[in-house]
Parts: structure tokens; C-alpha cells; sequence
């Protein structure tokens, strides 16, 4: 499904550099996830939000992230300064990886669900954040203009804080709200004994 979901997000994109700009993390992960699908599986609950990211990412690449039909209305409809599409992408930068760092972090190292592998994952999302926006504002100097739309901040002053704090929400919210799910699918998957992941 989500290599039928590639070309299509390509096809008529309203801005090519864009598109390959924020479509650029699929490339990679998705190849990842393929090679490694043998060796560490992951659980249904991680496969599932990791289609719904590469699915947020190449709607935002088709469109640009200022220009998603859906949150045009909503801006026009409430009245809103501006399309809050790319709020909802910078929400799940953090959620998804929170929770697939969460993963990784309980089925292979020795560290237990708590205070630090919260406090961990929290921070390592806000610096992958961090991340983004640098790589952002590179490709912005490098290539001036035809950044414009890759960057989407719509005249935005605090574009980049208000993006980092997002992700930063996104993580909380996983961490602080999904864990125990996460836990039943990781013992339901018999990844970790019931009980064992418990926040």
C-alpha cells in the first residue's frame, strides 16, 4: 500500500523539490524496515503508526504543508492565521519515533520503562527536532527560495519553536498516554513478558 502511495503522492505534486524535501525520510526508512523485517519485527501497533507518519509526510509533500485542501477549510472555516497542516506533521516527528524509540529501547538494551527511558526518548525526539529545523533553515541558505514551501512557515515568526514544541507534544502524548497499549502489544507479540514494559 504504501509503495502504491509513493508515485501517487508524486504525481502532480505541486512543487517537485518540495516533494523530494519531505518525502525524503520514506526513501529511508521504508528500505529499513524492509531489510530488517526478519531480523527484529516489530510490533503491529509501531508498523501501523509508521504507515500513518509516511502517509501524513507524502500528503504534505503532494500539496506543500501550507497547501493541504482539508486544512485550507479548516483555516478558512474557523478562521485560523494559517494551514495547520504542518503542526500535525511536527505532532507526529514526535509521537511516532517516541514510541518505536520506546521499542527499540525496551527490546534491546537493558533499560526499563520509567523516569530515564522517558526523560531519554523525550529529549532524543526533541533533538531529532532540533535536527530538522537546522536542516531547514541549510536548505533554506543553500538554495534560497525554492525552500519557500518546504519550509511552510507562512509568514510565521515563531514557525520554527512552535514546530519544535509540537513535536515535543507528540511525544509526551505517546509516552504519557500510549505506553500501556504498547505494552500489550509487545507481550501480545511476545516481545517482552506481560507486565515487563510497565511505565
Amino acid at each position: 500500500m504504501l509503495l502504491l502511495s509513493l508515485p501517487l503522492s508524486y504525481l502532480g505534486a505541486l512543487d517537485r523539490f518540495t516533494w523530494w524535501m519531505e518525502a525524503f525520510p520514506v526513501f529511508i526508512g521504508l528500505p529499513i524496515l524492509i531489510v530488517l523485517r526478519e531480523k527484529f519485527k516489530l510490533t503491529n501497533l509501531i508498523y501501523l503508526l509508521l504507515f500513518v507518519h509516511a502517509g501524513i509526510l507524502l500528503i504534505g509533500a503532494h500539496y506543500t504543508y501550507a497547501k493541504v485542501p482539508a486544512f485550507d477549510w479548516l483555516r478558512d472555516h474557523f478562521h485560523l492565521s494559517r494551514n495547520h497542516y504542518d503542526r500535525l506533521g511536527h505532532f507526529a516527528q514526535g509521537f511516532v519515533p517516541a514510541l518505536l524509540a520506546r521499542e527499540l529501547l525496551l527490546r534491546s538494551s537493558p533499560l526499563r520503562a520509567g523516569k530515564w527511558m522517558f526523560a531519554i526518548i523525550f529529549l532524543s525526539c526533541m533533538g531529532i527536532s532540533a535536527l530538522y529545523e537546522l536542516l531547514e533553515w541549510a536548505t533554506s541558505l543553500a538554495t534560497g527560495t525554492a525552500a519557500d514551501a518546504f519550509l511552510g512557515a507562512q509568514g510565521d515568526v515563531w514557525d520554527t519553536q512552535e514546530d519544535m514544541a509540537m513535536a515535543g507534544l507528540g511525544a509526551l502524548c505517546a509516552l504519557a498516554f500510549f505506553s500501556r497499549l504498547h505494552d500489550r502489544f509487545l507481550a501480545r507479540q511476545g516481545f517482552l513478558p506481560a507486565g515487563d514494559g510497565k511505565s
